[in-house]
């Protein structure tokens, strides 16, 4: 799931560490970088006699050896995809159901974003992880990501519930910032959860980053995003002020909006127009026979007599 990297903290000098892949030859050597263990800096020497076909053996074994690490590579970036797409459908899954049944769905959308490799290397190299792709898998957790956007504040903490209650769903790790905002007034419900992927091969279970928000520090966090990187982490002070009350307006914006909300809610008739029909997200609505009902019914009131 735009990645959501809202993690920011104004005034702090993002890293700027880049990646070493080759060293200038001598006059009498020429120096190949070996990936390896995801050392750069292990290094051979081929001799300038070698033969034309030491040579190409040694291209052919070079290119097999790419070939087999970008198959891993793809192996491994799709069990991501795939994490993300079945926390996606379990998300619209809760989404439809509320819009079909509920007076109003939580989730007013949702998006993900899958890290390129790479942003996977970057990170790798800032964190001091190593270039192996199983350290990476354990070590960095925001791979995939997704961020889901809810009406009001309540509607965080239902969601939340609703996803980490999933049998399936392993909870690593919450983080709740709504309760307990960061210092610059940034607010979400972070969520690390670990998915069972199942491959031809093997089940792989693979973590997702799940944010959960209202559309409004949905909105300041997007500001505060943009601006973070505008002064490239070195926020001026005047800023970081006017961010942290824009970040207190947005709050009572939420508490407002809730309590607005309820007291609509608390107005509406029982009965609404349209209940004749069965209305399911996406499908045409069926209409809903008296006899079926009234059938279903006496079936219940028979069950409970037997």
């Amino acid at each position: 799931m735009t990645a959501p990297q809202t993690d920011s903290v104004a005034g702090t000098q993002q890293s700027t560490d880049t990646d070493v892949v080759a060293q200038e030859s001598t006059d009498t050597d020429l120096v190949v970088v070996e990936p390896g263990s995801g050392n750069y800096s292990d290094t051979r020497t081929v001799a300038h006699d070698a033969t034309p076909s030491e040579l190409q053996a040694e291209s052919d074994a070079e290119k097999a050896r790419h070939h087999e690490i970008k198959t891993e590579l793809t192996r491994f970036m799709m069990s991501y995809k795939f994490a993300t797409d079945e926390m996606m459908t379990k998300i619209n899954i809760l989404k439809e159901e509320f819009a079909s049944i509920h007076d109003y769905s939580p989730i007013e959308h949702v998006s993900s974003r899958i890290k390129s490799p790479e942003g996977i290397l970057n990170k790798a190299l800032r964190k001091g992880c190593p270039l192996d792709l199983e350290d990476i898998r354990r070590q960095i957790q925001d791979i995939a990501g997704i961020r889901v956007t809810c009406s009001f504040i309540s509607d965080t903490y239902r969601v939340l519930d609703m996803l980490t209650s999933q049998e399936d769903v392993t909870v690593l790790e919450v983080k709740d910032y709504v309760t307990n905002p960061k210092s610059n007034g940034y607010k979400s419900l972070h969520l690390i959860v670990a998915i069972p992927v199942f491959m031809s091969d093997r089940v792989e279970p693979v973590t997702v980053e799940i944010q959960i928000r209202t559309v409004a520090m949905d909105f300041w966090a997007s500001l505060e995003h943009k601006i973070f990187y505008k002064y490239r982490g070195v926020v001026p002070a005047n800023l970081v002020a006017e961010l942290k009350e824009a970040a207190d307006v947005a709050n009572r914006l939420d508490i407002q909006m809730e309590r607005l909300h309820n007291q609509v809610v608390a107005l509406e008739p029982a009965a609404r127009a349209g209940d004749d029909l069965l209305s399911i997200a996406g499908l045409t609505p069926f209409a809903v026979p008296t006899s079926l009902l009234e059938a279903i019914d006496r079936g219940r009131a028979s069950d409970v007599t037997d």
